[in-house]
């Protein structure tokens, strides 16, 4: 029996699982479906999680758990359910899922942006507080996000089609993403069903909007990468230290012309800090904030 380190990473969509032995060497790294998934009450969360981390780890002895989970937004929750998780087994730490950007690019300080179903920024101060910014949801904010991307968009493509101006290839390109034929109908499609499922996997028609010329689609972009960048203004206002801030999710990951947005903004207004694209996957993060406790 190999004695292990376990990260997770669990979010909007997918909960990911990755094994390390404790001497070095991935063992396993497993994609979980997120459904059910919620970070309250505590005591349910940390069944869920413990739950997945055994299945992963199954036939090998877990040392150190390390969580970046959607939803703890502050430090008590994420302390409480590291507590509960740790009462199943192994001793256990848990954090905001874009705190395990930084870990994940071996770094021990920064901070983490997030852009992916939907959108959050992450540091800490010196003295190790966890600042946040952003992360309110789909609906009211997540700018940057997949499916906030999409909503801003509807809104840009319907407010032109209003004021009689010709489709600059944004409304056309999101009525064949959604399967519609005209303008009431995108309005039904998007708002009979708000759900992440319906809005964030068309994300991708907003980029190749913008790519093949929509000056709307590129607008929508553009202010996106501007909130992520605000995101990050907010999170240094209140303390956060570093000088790297390290980007991470599905979309920005996927999508230069958002990362690229972003690392602009960030750099015209923090000079002293750079702007890198996680090259691992966050989950990369949970392992390496596991071998830190087991190193205790």
């Amino acid at each position: 029996m190999t004695r292990v380190l376990v990260g997770a990473d669990a979010g909007g969509t997918k909960c990911a699982v990755r094994v390390e032995a404790v001497g070095g060497g991935r063992i396993a790294d497993v994609v979980y479906d997120a459904e059910n998934w919620a970070a309250e009450p505590a005591s349910t969360a940390a069944a869920w999680l413990h739950d997945r981390v055994e299945r992963a780890a199954a036939g090998h002895e877990v040392i150190a758990i390390g969580v970046g989970a959607q939803g703890c937004d502050n430090a008590a929750l994420a302390a409480e359910l590291g507590r509960e998780l740790s009462a199943l087994g192994p001793p256990a730490i848990v954090v905001n899922d874009a705190a395990l950007l930084v870990p994940a690019a071996g770094l021990d300080a920064g901070i983490g942006v997030i852009a992916g179903t939907g959108s959050i920024a992450v540091g800490s101060t010196a003295d190790g507080r966890p600042v946040h910014a952003g992360g309110w949801g789909w609906v009211i904010g997540d700018e940057g996000g997949g499916a906030a991307l999409v909503r801003e968009a509807a809104k840009a493509a319907l407010s032109a089609h209003d004021r009689g101006e010709p489709d600059d290839g944004l409304l056309a390109a999101l009525l064949s993403s959604f399967g519609v034929a005209d303008a009431e109908r995108l309005a039904r499609a998007v708002n009979d069903e708000p759900t992440i499922p319906n809005w964030a996997p068309r994300a991708p028609t907003v980029f190749h909007a913008a790519d093949a010329g929509s000056a709307r689609a590129a607008a929508v972009i553009d202010t996106a990468a501007n909130a992520l960048a605000d995101l990050v203004d907010q999170v240094v206002a209140r303390g956060a230290v570093g000088t790297t801030v390290v980007a991470a999710g599905s979309v920005i990951a996927s999508q230069p012309r958002l990362f690229d947005g972003l690392r602009q903004r960030v750099l015209h207004r923090h000079p002293n800090r750079e702007v890198v694209l996680l090259g691992d996957d966050p989950v990369a993060g949970g392992v390496a904030l596991a071998r830190r406790i087991a190193g205790r």
